[in-house]
C-alpha cells in the first residue's frame, strides 16, 4: 500500500494526517491546497496498532520532513498527531487539530447521541449494529461494515456539503481490521485519562478548528486543552460540519484560517 504522498516542492514543512483509524487519503484535497504555499507531505497510516501508527508517523516525520513541521490532524488522526507531539516534541513546531475528537470519554458518548439523532429509526440500527461489529475482535468482513458506516457518517457529519466530493478519487481502501485495532487503543486511552494527560508534554502552539455542526462536541476540545496548554487557540467555524473543506459555506473561511496558520509562528 502506499504510504506516503507528496505535494509542492521540498523542504516538506507542513504534514496533513487523515482519520479513521483507516482512512488513508481523505486529507488530499487539503495537501493539494496547501502545496501552493509550501511542501506537504500526507502519510496513509498502514500500522494496525496505535504504537505502530505513532512510529510509522514519526519515521515518515524524520526521513521527509524538514523539523519541525506543521502537524495538522483530522478526526482520529488529530489524536494520533496528538500523542506524536507529545511523546516527540522535537518532531513539532505547531500542532493543528481539525474536528478533533473529545478528548474525555463523555464526550464519545455524546458523539454517538449525535450522530444518532440525526438518523432514521432504521438507520439507527444499522449504525449500532455496524459498530458493534466493527469493534468485535471476531467479527468478519470489517471492511464492508466500515464502508457502510461511512456512509451513514455522511449523512450526520455535514452541514452544507459541497455538490461534489473533490478527494473521493484520491481514497485508499478503509481497512476494518485498522480500525477494530487502533480505536480500541485509543479509546482505552481516553478512558484510563491517559490521552489528556499526553497534553502535559505536548510545548508548541497548539491550534483547534472545529465546525459548530460537528458530531463532536466543540466542548470536547476546548474544555481540556484550553486548562492543560500553555499556548492554545480554538476557532468554531460557523455552518460547518465534522470535515471543513467539504462544506460549502465554511470551505473558504477553513482554507483562509489554515494558511495563515502554517505561514505564521
Amino acid at each position: 500500500m502506499l504510504n506516503l504522498r507528496k505535494y509542492g516542492d521540498p523542504p516538506y514543512s507542513v504534514a496533513v494526517i487523515h482519520g479513521g483509524p483507516g482512512a488513508g487519503g481523505e486529507m488530499a484535497p487539503v495537501a493539494r491546497e496547501l502545496s501552493t504555499i509550501c511542501g506537504v507531505l500526507e502519510p496513509i497510516q498502514t500500522a494496525s496498532t496505535l504504537d505502530g501508527q505513532v512510529d510509522e508517523l514519526k519515521t515518515v516525520l524524520e526521513e521527509h520532513g524538514d523539523i519541525p513541521v506543521t502537524l495538522i490532524g483530522f478526526s482520529w488522526g488529530a489524536w494520533l498527531s496528538y500523542i506524536v507531539t507529545a511523546k516527540y516534541p522535537e518532531l513539532v513546531s505547531k500542532l493543528i487539530l481539525v474536528g478533533s475528537g473529545g478528548f474525555e470519554s463523555k464526550y464519545g458518548d455524546l458523539t454517538r447521541e449525535n450522530r444518532l439523532n440525526r438518523l432514521s429509526d432504521e438507520e439507527r440500527a444499522e449504525f449500532t449494529s455496524l459498530i458493534q461489529t466493527l469493534v468485535d475482535p471476531d467479527s468478519v468482513d470489517r471492511d464492508v461494515s466500515l464502508a457502510r458506516l461511512g456512509a451513514l457518517v455522511e449523512k450526520t457529519d455535514v452541514y452544507d456539503p459541497m455538490p461534489s466530493d473533490p478527494g473521493k478519487s484520491d481514497l485508499v481502501g478503509g481497512s476494518g481490521d485498522i480500525f477494530q485495532s487502533v480505536w480500541t487503543d485509543a479509546e482505552n486511552l481516553r478512558k484510563c485519562g491517559e490521552l489528556l494527560t499526553l497534553a502535559n508534554d505536548i510545548k508548541c502552539p497548539v491550534v483547534a478548528i472545529h465546525g459548530d455542526y460537528d458530531p463532536h462536541p466543540a466542548d470536547g476540545v476546548k474544555d481540556p486543552l484550553s486548562s492543560r496548554l500553555k499556548d492554545f487557540r480554538f476557532t468554531l467555524l460557523r455552518n460547518c460540519g465534522h470535515t471543513p473543506w467539504l462544506e460549502t459555506q465554511a470551505r473558504d473561511g477553513f482554507y483562509e484560517i489554515l494558511k495563515n496558520q502554517v505561514t505564521t509562528s
